[in-house]
């Protein structure tokens, strides 16, 4: 369960980042958004391989 609270925590991180660029049109924001997102995936494909791994080991 600690994978998934690492999940929740960076996309809550974000939430600031998203209005800041959604609604001020602060483009700086959305710089910190795109990074955000491509640390998600990253964190998002170390899960699925960990997942796949532990599967594969009949854990």
């Amino acid at each position: 369960m600690a994978r998934f609270d690492d999940v929740k925590d960076l996309i809550l991180s974000l939430e600031g980042d998203f209005d800041k660029f959604y609604n001020k049109g602060n483009q700086a924001a959305g710089t910190r958004v795109r990074k955000g997102m491509q640390d998600l995936k990253t964190l998002a494909q170390d899960i699925r391989s960990e997942v796949q791994n532990k599967k594969n080991a009949g854990e």
